[in-house]
């Protein structure tokens, strides 16, 4: 990588039209809590399973930021993309949700259990099968293990789930009206499904069987110097959404927004640290995140959660280059925009 892609130091200017931006989030009065879900993806780390000590650290840390809620993610995986044997991962059993859950909740903090499907070496908008049968097969297991996780949901009283994320090459299936139906039945809370981007959000039907929309937001955004660039394709993205919310008369709750702390991420920001190596730049992503938070400071969005947090409390730090904002400069961006206490060194960047 040549020196031309690796960010200057944040100057002052930058670091004041940051801060400037986010000037409205810090004026006006909170919402009530109970209408926002703004926080953390939390990610059960090797060694710190919820329920743990350190796990309880780590969220009483997210809270002290001003995170209102935690995305508890439990995954399901199957082998390929078009394999209809889907199953619950052994990530996190049962025992593990319910103390996440419950954990959360004793802090103050509420819950969107928010599953995954996981695909190795792939996505889960790969999903697709190659038969009809192969596709009944696929939403049997889905439904069973959506069923399973919305009955836990149910009963430790979180606060909203969402049916699906990111299952791109699925929600245009006639099943997931049935499959909305069955978590309906076990669980009388908010539901939501996670869209990938606006592109998969404006294609979906089923938004008037649920409560509100959710969608991550990973779309490129540029070189990293390209500021000008980068804000104007976050304002296109909060356009569309608000034109969503305005066409389906439902919210927008943004279930993953974030950006890994090194050189280059701004162009792929859904990269992860297995595909490309690089340097870190942690004042890049407090500068990302500090912009994406500003821009989507809009009626229509109803809840940011940020991607991620690690229930590892030791996690992160400045050479770090994955999505993680532990121990990065990116912490004071959330805490100023979350608690409105900005007297801390803005991102914590050494001014030139």
């Amino acid at each position: 990588m040549n020196d031309r892609s690796r960010p200057r130091p944040w100057p002052r200017l930058l670091l004041a039209l940051a801060v400037g931006a986010l000037a409205p989030l810090m004026a006006r009065s909170q919402p009530a809590p109970e209408t926002r879900l703004d926080g953390f993806n939390v990610i059960a780390a090797l060694g710190h399973p919820f329920g743990s000590d350190s796990a309880n650290a780590s969220l009483a840390e997210a809270k002290r930021l001003g995170a209102r809620a935690i995305a508890v993610i439990p995954f399901l995986w199957q082998p390929t993309p078009s394999s209809p044997d889907l199953s619950r991962g052994n990530d996190m059993t049962d025992t593990d949700l319910r103390a996440a859950i419950r954990d959360a909740h004793a802090l103050g903090l509420a819950v969107l259990l928010k599953p995954h499907v996981w695909v190795p070496q792939s996505w889960a908008g790969a999903v697709a099968m190659r038969s009809e049968e192969d596709w009944q097969t696929w939403f049997a297991n889905y439904r069973r293990e959506l069923d399973r996780i919305a009955r836990i949901c149910a009963e430790e009283k979180a606060d909203a789930l969402a049916i699906g994320t990111e299952l791109v090459g699925t929600s245009e299936r006639p099943e997931w009206a049935s499959l909305i139906g069955t978590a309906r039945n076990a669980y009388l809370g908010r539901l939501m499904y996670v869209a990938h981007n606006p592109e998969e959000a404006e294609t979906v039907a089923f938004w008037d069987q649920l409560d509100a929309i959710g969608v991550t937001l990973y779309p490129p955004l540029g070189a990293d110097d390209d500021r000008d660039g980068r804000l104007s394709v976050m304002r296109r993205t909060a356009d569309r959404l608000d034109a969503l919310a305005a066409r389906t008369a439902r919210p927008v709750v943004v279930g993953e927004v974030g950006l890994r702390s090194a050189v280059g991420a701004a162009a792929k920001p859904w990269e992860s640290v297995e595909e490309r190596s690089s340097a870190p730049a942690p004042a890049l992503q407090a500068e990302v995140l500090a912009d994406w938070l500003a821009i989507l400071d809009r009626p229509s969005i109803r809840g940011i959660f940020i991607w991620e947090w690690l229930t590892n409390p030791n996690a992160g730090g400045p050479t770090d280059t994955d999505f993680t904002v532990q121990g990065k400069p990116a912490e004071h961006v959330l805490a100023c925009a979350w608690t409105h206490d900005c007297k801390q060194d803005h991102a914590g960047i050494e001014m030139p």
